[in-house]
């Protein structure tokens, strides 16, 4: 990830980055094609529960794969008991979404809206937040482009090396008022039908910050869950908005947290 939006939840903005590996395991670059989008709400390959659609875009400049572009909101409903934590499963929250093509060169899918507006409440809503995505998409692929044609360049990827690269050894050098050590602390939440035990220890070195979860109680059998795609987003902004919040948020950035959970 080269940059994201300054504004949206961490939830969002930054289980996108991660979001984004997984669509390349489904369709690899040299698969995509100009004008081509991509979307899945997949929990734990997309950004954390069923109302939450992710659409991905590849950007091209001078007929080449250049980036890849990607959004992310909360639709309005996707059918199931909605915005509840009563299910039991995740059957009964709603339709859930492989990755899929969204558009085709071009043409959308108009069978991936079909299915999806016969199980929403509010199909004209939830049409518009999915072509909003896509419209975002297509709207930062443009301005890439023209930025691209004005200085003169046929790839970002020097560019994208300068930020990363830059954005780590800045983490790394903020590291350094945080003293080496292993830390831990835990507390009690009121849970939904039992008290919820979150456990956390930190591990700091020279380079990295990893947070350890293990300990935390077990799945509840209630929708109140965090995957690991939520665990990791907000345990990144927790922790950079404390040691280092003016350093743009990026792989080379972010890179320097790591979090585990059993």
């Amino acid at each position: 990830m080269i940059a994201q939006a300054v504004t949206g939840t961490p939830g969002h903005v930054n289980t996108m980055a991660r979001a984004v590996e997984h669509f390349l395991t489904h369709y690899p670059v040299d698969q995509m094609k100009q004008g081509d989008v991509y979307v899945t709400n997949d929990p734990w390959l997309g950004t954390g529960h069923l109302f939450d659609f992710v659409v991905v875009s590849p950007a091209y400049y001078g007929g080449e794969p250049t980036a890849l572009f990607a959004s992310t909101c909360h639709v309005i409903d996707v059918g199931g008991r909605g915005f509840s934590a009563e299910a039991k499963s995740i059957y009964e929250e709603g339709i859930l979404i492989p990755h899929m093509r969204l558009r085709d060169q071009g043409r959308l899918n108009d069978d991936f809206f079909t299915i999806l507006l016969a199980n929403s409440r509010n199909p004209v809503e939830v049409k518009g937040d999915i072509l909003s995505l896509v419209s975002c998409n297509d709207t930062g692929e443009s301005r890439l482009q023209d930025m691209m044609a004005e200085f003169s360049l046929t790839s970002i990827a020097p560019l994208a090396e300068f930020i990363i690269n830059n954005s780590r050894d800045a983490m790394i050098k903020a590291l350094a008022s945080v003293p080496n050590g292993n830390f831990s602390t835990e507390m009690e939440l009121d849970g939904y039908d039992e008290p919820v035990f979150i456990k956390a220890s930190m591990r700091v070195s020279d380079d990295e910050i990893v947070i350890d979860y293990s300990g935390t109680s077990r799945a509840s059998s209630y929708g109140i869950n965090s995957p690991l795609c939520y665990t990791e987003a907000y345990t990144c902004f927790g922790l950079k908005c404390i040691i280092a919040p003016s350093v743009p948020n990026n792989h080379g950035s972010l890179s320097v947290f790591r979090s585990e959970a059993e």
